[in-house]
């Protein structure tokens, strides 16, 4: 069965089908599903570079953001990934002030200010030449001015946290390890308990796959996984910042969709 199937159709299907035993259809599809062959790679690439478009342009001020609310710029961001190929905008989250303190917030009314971080994570959906549709994802984090010395501080601690766990990304190497290697420098900052998801997600024609970067996954990465690496801190009710970049498990090493500016980058707004 599908992990989506409604659990009504399930239920009249078991009532049907007495003595049958189903199991999860992903269980063997997510596996297969998980490594990515050249030409998916490649899809997976000129989607991140797409997106990687759109955050050079956050990062230059080209996209206006003070005085506008959260949801006004999400929607010009939408706009864009539609422009820049994607036939479909799966999420154009803009958190602005203490909003980025929450990881799956939901741009709304709030108006961007003068004198805060700004967290933008996005992505969509582009056809590869077949017509399969395969996903990006990138978070990256602009301030509007001159950051206060604790926000920059955090953000130094979160760039090394990224630095690291995508290094940890060779084939051969648990997910957990990779986890490991991005948490353990934000504990070692002082930020651990501000750490508060697992590192990352596989990725490939849906935006969230197998295989999970997190703890207690021991699934050795092999050539062709494909998943983010996104530690975040979150400081509830001050600010929250988030590195995101979508990796591929190489025979030579982590190769990167994303090839954004990870600093953190100062608009005038």
């Amino acid at each position: 069965m599908g992990d989506q199937t409604w659990a009504g159709f399930l239920v009249d299907l078991v009532a049907e089908l007495p003595g049958v035993r189903f199991s999860r259809a992903s269980e063997v599809t997510a596996p297969i599903r998980s490594v990515k062959d050249a030409s998916e790679v490649e899809a997976l690439r000129a989607a991140g570079s797409a997106v990687d478009r759109i955050a050079a342009q956050i990062q230059a001020g080209e996209i206006p953001l003070v005085g506008r609310t959260e949801a006004e710029v999400s929607a010009q961001i939408g706009r864009r990934i539609i422009e820049e190929g994607h036939h479909r905008v799966n999420f154009a989250i803009v958190a602005s002030g203490p909003n980025a303190a929450s990881p799956h917030h939901e741009a709304g009314d709030r108006v961007i200010r003068p004198g805060e971080a700004v967290l933008f994570d996005f992505g969509g959906t582009m056809a590869d030449a077949d017509g399969v549709g395969y996903c990006s994802d990138i978070t990256r984090c602009v301030h509007v001015g001159e950051p206060a010395p604790g926000f920059a501080e955090l953000y130094e601690v979160l760039f090394a946290s990224h630095a690291a766990g995508v290094a940890a990304a060779t084939v051969g190497t648990p997910c957990e390890v990779v986890d490991a290697a991005a948490r353990d420098v934000i504990e070692h900052g002082g930020y651990g308990e501000f750490f508060i998801h697992r590192t990352g997600h596989g990725i490939g024609v849906e935006a969230h796959e197998h295989p999970n970067i997190v703890v207690g996954n021991d699934l050795p990465l092999v050539p062709g996984h494909a998943f983010s690496v996104e530690p975040g801190i979150y400081v509830p009710g001050e600010w929250g910042a988030r590195l995101e970049d979508i990796v591929v498990a190489a025979a030579d090493g982590p190769d990167a969709m994303n090839l954004a500016d990870h600093s953190l980058a100062v608009v005038d707004g």
